[in-house]
């Protein structure tokens, strides 16, 4: 019997989020280890689903536990920017009932020490993808102490970003994540709740799988889909991504693009792709915080489509 590894994030309200769909299907951007993928699956047993991962042990494994549901089931591999816009150039978009990406590092991925994701791994590594050519070693000891600075900042909101950098690039090079932590430890906030070295990793991490990048693509790629009538859920675990994540949410239940300062408006005023579900982001349960502390960090946001 196959062991479940974890419990995913939100799943009562990803659930609640996907249900009674009928037919048609839902694209889980990032499938992991299937757990929301066989929710989904579960509470609505008319939906296809397609599920995109680039981490070949998820796929490995997804394979095996969704394998029960048949031909309902199409898995792809690669980053799910560039997937999807496969998915939605091959496919009845009208068909499309629900899109869901939950953003980050999977917490297996965070438990396997060799993939160099834990600030206490022996190595030194955080590539979701292992045959990606980026990894956090190239990053750290590598990159210019400017390079450094800019990720720091803009990744990790460091404020004494400078003097981290100094330190790494002083003391590199660095063959795991426990020694450069150990290293940059006392010029890190201390907080109760995370360790000291968390927001570094969080920045290093960003950077070797462009998380942002990929996460503006995808929801570009959604806009340009003209979706009909999908609901679209995004899960993200930091203030950069839900930030990203709430602006393009605003900007889509928009009809007019125009300027601020226009006179009039030129556009059309026909640009709006439908509402936004979500006024604050849901967050997780105090019980499922309790059972998984990674949820406590995890906002989930909403939208409609509908043209």
């Amino acid at each position: 019997m196959q062991e479940i590894p974890h419990i995913p994030v939100l799943y009562r309200e990803v659930v609640d989020a996907f249900t009674d769909l009928g037919e048609g299907i839902v694209i889980d951007c990032t499938m992991g280890y299937g757990g929301h993928s066989s929710l989904i699956l579960e509470a609505n047993p008319n939906i296809k689903l397609i599920a995109i991962d680039q981490d070949q042990t998820a796929i490995d494994f997804s394979t095996k536990r969704l394998a029960k549901y048949g031909d309902r089931v199409t898995i792809k591999k690669g980053r799910f920017s560039s997937v999807i816009k496969e998915i939605l150039s091959e496919v009845n978009v009208a068909d499309i009932k629900g899109i869901l990406a939950d953003i980050g590092v999977s917490s297996l991925q965070l438990d396997q020490k060799d993939r160099g994701f834990s600030y206490g791994s022996e190595t030194l590594d955080m590539r979701m993808d292992k045959d990606a050519p980026l990894s956090a070693s190239n990053v750290v000891n590598e990159y210019s102490k400017s390079e450094l600075e800019k990720i720091l900042l803009e990744y990790g909101e460091l404020r004494n970003y400078k003097k981290i950098a100094d330190v790494i690039v002083e003391n590199r090079p660095f063959l795991s994540a426990k020694a450069l932590s150990e290293i940059v430890k006392p010029y890190m906030p201390r907080g109760k709740k995370i360790h000291p070295a968390t927001l570094l990793m969080q920045a290093i991490r960003i950077e070797v799988n462009n998380e942002l990048g990929e996460l503006k693509s995808v929801l570009k790629s959604i806009e340009e889909a003209k979706l009909p009538h999908a609901k679209v859920a995004i899960i993200s675990f930091h203030s950069l991504e839900d930030r990203i994540v709430k602006q393009e949410f605003a900007r889509w239940a928009k009809s007019c693009t125009c300027p601020p300062e226009a006179f009039r408006c030129s556009c059309g005023n026909d640009h709006q792709l439908g509402k936004v579900l979500t006024k604050k982001p849901i967050t997780a349960q105090e019980d499922e915080i309790k059972e998984n502390v990674r949820s406590r960090s995890a906002k989930m946001r909403l939208f409609q489509m509908d043209l």
